[in-house]
């Protein structure tokens, strides 16, 4: 059989296989009418043109070489069935031709020279190469499909969540409906007081999965959005790779946890904006889009690289609209949903870096303190029973009369895990087991610059 005749086969034809049953993801609906996401079944569904998605193709042979359809299929996560028409283009437009069959009777297609100049072409215009993208129109539907807002919470979903950390009752009950709400929050405090800890720990509250595109195109620029940083899959939850794509989930999805984005001193005004790699020619999404359907943490409020003010002007578009304002390189501009849970954390008072107007559009402002000698108390059991051995109440005693209160130091939530932690290293130096007074001071004495002065700690 030539290459011709082979071309004319089918795709089911070709692989032998039955179709795979519908994928059924928890937290989402099967049926075909409100199942979000569904696999495009034709080009038209995927929302992309067929000049793109051959674009698409050429320029993952132009990097493979040779590709069975298979192949093809799994690289650019579309259906058999919308590659062999797009495939069928090419051939058309003579820039990709049949390379004989695989051993299983897929066929095998490279570029022609003239593929070859039109990926190099392609490439050019934007340097994107790996799963189609989600027009930008498919994927605001979905994120509004996927918003938090959809999901309450309750006091005892809240404290079920933090059953296993030191907080105050009154504490949780500010953060609760703070996350039930979805409204911007702004922990502030001393530092050392547990706030990045806590924020982080919000994630516990917000339940359920996401669906989060590999990337999202733009003007016919593919934005990469999918980043391993940020976007933690759900294990086995997607079926194993198949030639018919075109049942359950789109593949050009991944199901996610919710999405928990982290930036501190490092942010700077440019990594809010669409980031354009010169190199690869490949557009990346900032930080908030990457936290849709989830959180954006600013840690260390007012140790950026630019005014507070300039960062608070930033959000109050975004916040009061729940929308974002971005570009392309090219100057192009759109929106994208804004459905995050906006986190403030800041060892300054919301005062020092804000002014009233802007923070009446923070909902809550939530001050962490020092700790109480019963709350510190357990913090010191918790660790001790993680680093494995049984708490003494001498010790801990010792700790909070002799040293903290001898030199008035404040009971800060990190104390206890620090102090410990440099207590054994020297215990292991030593070639020792046991949690002694000695070491604890050792380790007082190494933590604080001096010792004599440590209550100044908390000024400064």
């Amino acid at each position: 059989m030539n290459n011709d005749q082979l071309a004319h086969q089918t795709l089911s034809d070709q692989a032998g296989i039955t179709e795979p049953p519908i994928l059924d993801i928890p937290g989402f609906r099967t049926d075909a009418d409100t199942l979000p996401a569904m696999r495009p079944r034709s080009l038209e569904e995927t929302g992309l043109s067929e000049l793109y998605v051959a674009d698409l193709i050429s320029k993952h042979l132009f990097e493979r070489g040779v590709l069975d359809l298979g192949e093809v299929t799994r690289c650019t996560a579309l259906s058999g069935g919308i590659i062999e028409q797009v495939l069928a283009f090419l051939r058309e437009q003579s820039r990709a031709e049949v390379r004989g069959a695989t051993q299983s009777g897929l066929l095998r297609f490279a570029l022609t020279e003239r593929g070859r100049a039109a990926a190099l072409e392609a490439l050019g215009r934007d340097g994107y190469v790996g799963p189609a993208p989600v027009p930008l129109s498919q994927y605001t539907s979905l994120v509004a499909h996927q918003t938090m807002s959809a999901r309450g919470l309750d006091r005892e979903q809240v404290r079920l969540a933090f059953e296993d950390v030191a907080i105050r009752p009154e504490v949780l009950d500010q953060l609760g409906p703070a996350m039930h709400s979805g409204r911007s929050i702004f922990i502030y405090g001393d530092a050392g007081t547990g706030k990045t800890f806590i924020a982080r720990k919000l994630a516990r509250l917000m339940s359920g999965e996401v669906l989060v595109p590999y990337a999202v195109l733009v003007a016919d620029k593919a934005v990469r959005l999918f980043d391993a940083g940020a976007h933690e899959p759900v294990s086995g939850t997607l079926p194993e790779t198949s030639l018919f794509l075109d049942q359950g989930h789109d593949p050009r999805y991944v199901l996610c946890k919710r999405p928990v984005v982290i930036v501190g001193g490092e942010l700077t005004m440019d990594m809010l904006e669409v980031q354009y790699d010169t190199a690869t020619r490949i557009h990346h999404a900032p930080a908030q889009w990457r936290a849709n359907n989830g959180m954006l943490i600013i840690d260390d409020l007012g140790r950026q690289r630019m005014r507070p003010d300039e960062l608070f002007n930033r959000w109050i578009v975004p916040m009061e609209e729940s929308q974002d304002f971005l570009s392309l390189r090219s100057g192009q501009h759109f929106q994208v949903p804004f459905d995050v849970a906006l986190v403030f954390s800041s060892n300054r008072h919301p005062l020092e870096l804000a002014d009233p107007a802007f923070l009446r559009r923070i909902g809550y402002k939530i001050r962490f303190e020092a700790l109480t000698a019963d709350e510190y108390r357990g913090i010191w059991r918790q660790e001790c029973n993680r680093q494995g051995f049984a708490p003494d109440p001498g010790l801990v005693e010792f700790m909070l009369h002799e040293l903290h209160g001898g030199l008035n130091v404040p009971l800060l939530p990190c104390h206890p895990r620090d102090l410990i932690g440099l207590a054994m290293d020297y215990l292991n130096y030593m070639g020792q087991q046991t949690l002694t007074r000695e070491a604890l001071t050792m380790a007082w004495q190494n933590y604080f610059v001096d010792a004599g002065i440590a209550g100044k700690e908390r000024e400064s």
